[in-house]
């Protein structure tokens, strides 16, 4: 696999860290309970972590990291601040916006794994993916949670 080719995998999974990064401090601002506006925000670090880790690979490939995330991802910032002025509850719609930000980062780090990376950053991205499983898996029950006593 060529350094370009890499590069390109890498920026488009620093994309998907800063959207999650975005949306999880979106989500923390509109959540009311204390509890999930401090894991939202503890998500966000994480992502922000995650890009940071990608943007020296990529840096160190040669490359130019990309440091902003994607315009789906502004978009999908933008419904959920829309979706927090509605009525309801917004714990739970906060829980489903961040549900539906993971499945997209499963998918993009899914298909990153099905190009041939070097070894070194294939374990990179493979720990990022199960991080990002972890994230998925907590968000679903949580939501499911607070759906039941909604």
């Amino acid at each position: 696999m060529s350094n370009r080719t890499v590069i390109e995998v890498l920026n488009t999974l620093i994309e998907t860290c800063k959207d999650g990064e975005y949306g999880f401090n979106e989500c923390a601002e509109h959540a009311q309970a204390g509890q999930l506006k401090a894991l939202f925000n503890n998500r966000a670090l994480e992502c922000r972590a995650a890009a940071l880790e990608l943007q020296q690979i990529v840096a160190a490939t040669g490359g130019e990291p990309d440091t902003s995330g994607t315009v789906s991802g502004a978009l999908h910032r933008g419904w959920v601040s829309l979706r927090s002025a509605l009525p309801g509850d917004d714990n739970v719609a906060m829980l489903n916006e961040a549900e539906r930000g993971e499945d997209k980062a499963l998918q993009r780090y899914r298909e990153a794994l099905f190009q041939p990376l070097p070894a070194d950053v294939r374990i990179v991205v493979q720990r990022q993916l199960a991080g990002v499983q972890r994230n998925h898996d907590q968000i679903r029950m949580l939501r499911d949670q607070y759906r039941a006593v909604a």
